[in-house]
């Protein structure tokens, strides 16, 4: 249970995660009296996993919360190999020293989401175990308990024989099944969750363990998010969004997340933030202005979970610098932290530069000084920009090109500059 004495479940059903379960009522009863535990796999054939990964991380993050037991697993052994199921041609094969860096790279990016700390959550790759395993008595014990049948009939195999399915990627809804099973026998894990295409490769999983453990085990599936293309989110090689800062910085993945349709905002704050649900059951009444301060929580929330607060903060200050947004009204997502006044923002937010009080002294002309701190491309420019009254020093409106900005300036060891609405400059005066 959680802090609001809802379970498991419950959370995640309200919140949308839920698409198929293989036996509800059973699933419902152990998350609300037992403590559980679940696992997902999660494909290391990057370095980084990115926004497609985010409902089942935030699944994981959920469960936690709500007092059970994740266990992340890192694909490094089936990564070999490569999973058809929503693919349309065969992966490019990486090798064992790639696999393992990429594995390495996204156990550090899942300790952003998750706490591995001691009886909390378990990091695993399953090459610890795939990789050791005998071929002929994989067969023997393994692969005997498998229909052919059966398993040309799963949606991920069937799509795949159009186009051509090859044996090495017909082995992977075996390994992946033998996962479950190892990570029930050895770790008691009895709940196996994952998108709505890993169903085929789930079920595989719970039935092969019951005929070797002869123990019963249960799976659920998310929804799959698309794009308007009808790809998975975060998976066309263009425009990826990757969770790793230096593949898709925090300002930019704020961008992506605050350029939201309007029909998704309500969605995806259930999805990809931790605000409570009956605040975000409130951003359905929104519209317009209030619609784009719900929008920029969405952003600021996701960002921080993904990247922390000081990197929301900073992005949410870029993004009031650049576009002029407004401050979210407090009655809106009163849990949110996002900043709500200019005044809440981190200095680290807004782009400053460093001037002695020596350097001011006598004043600098304000079109020089606008120009000198990259405000204005020219010193023309800045002219242009005063004349036309898009000036301003420390609020005030500059009337005169050439007004002495110096000493007389200073509040609080800081001078603002502001070219128009968007674009500020802090100078910090020592």
């Amino acid at each position: 249970m959680n802090m609001s004495g809802k379970s498991a479940y419950d959370v995640l059903y309200e919140r949308g995660f839920i698409e198929q379960v293989t036996d509800e009522e059973p699933i419902q009863s152990l998350l609300e009296k037992e403590t559980v535990t679940c696992y997902i796999g999660f494909d290391p054939t990057a370095a980084s996993l990115h926004i497609g990964s985010l409902v089942p991380i935030m699944s994981l993050v959920h469960m936690q919360r709500c007092g059970h037991s994740p266990i992340a697993l890192v694909g490094g052994g089936t990564a070999l190999i490569g999973d058809p199921s929503g693919k349309t041609e065969m992966r490019r094969i990486l090798t064992r020293d790639e696999i393992d860096a990429n594995a390495e790279a996204i156990k550090k990016q899942l300790s952003q989401y998750l706490d591995f700390g001691e009886g909390k959550a378990l990091l695993l790759n399953n090459a610890d175990w795939l990789a050791k395993l005998n071929y002929v008595e994989f067969l023997r014990d393994i692969g005997r308990c498998f229909s052919v049948n059966r398993m040309l009939a799963a949606e991920s195999y069937r799509i795949r024989l159009e186009t051509g399915l090859n044996f090495i990627e017909f082995n992977y809804m075996l390994l992946q099944s033998y996962d479950f099973y190892y990570l029930c026998k050895h770790y008691g894990c009895i709940l196996q969750m994952g998108g709505n295409d890993q169903w085929g490769n789930i079920v595989a999983g719970i039935d092969l363990t019951r005929r070797l453990e002869e123990k019963k085990i249960y799976g659920m599936t998310f929804p799959l998010l698309t794009t308007s293309q009808g790809h998975k989110m975060g998976k066309t090689e263009k425009g990826t969004v990757w969770l790793d800062a230096a593949l898709t910085t925090p300002y930019d993945y704020f961008q992506y997340w605050i350029n939201t349709e309007d029909a998704d905002v309500k969605r995806f704050l259930g999805l990809f933030t931790l605000l409570p649900v009956e605040e975000i059951k409130e951003s359905e009444k929104l519209v317009d202005s209030e619609l784009n301060m719900a929008k920029a929580v969405l952003a600021f929330e996701a960002t921080k979970i993904t990247h922390g607060q000081g990197a929301a903060i900073a992005a949410w200050g870029a993004a009031v610098n650049n576009f002029g947004l407004k401050p979210v009204s407090p009655n809106l997502f009163p849990s949110s932290s996002i900043p709500r006044t200019s005044a809440d923002l981190d200095a680290s937010a807004i782009p400053t530069v460093e001037k002695t009080r020596a350097e001011l002294e006598g004043g600098i002309p304000a079109f020089e000084l606008f120009y000198d701190v990259d405000l204005c491309a020219s010193k023309g420019e800045a002219r242009r920009l005063i004349v036309q009254g898009g000036a301003y020093v420390n609020g005030r409106q500059v009337e005169v090109f050439d007004e002495k900005i110096g000493e007389g300036n200073i509040e609080n060891s800081e001078i603002h500059l502001r070219k128009g609405k968007k674009q500020h400059m802090v100078i910090r005066v020592s």
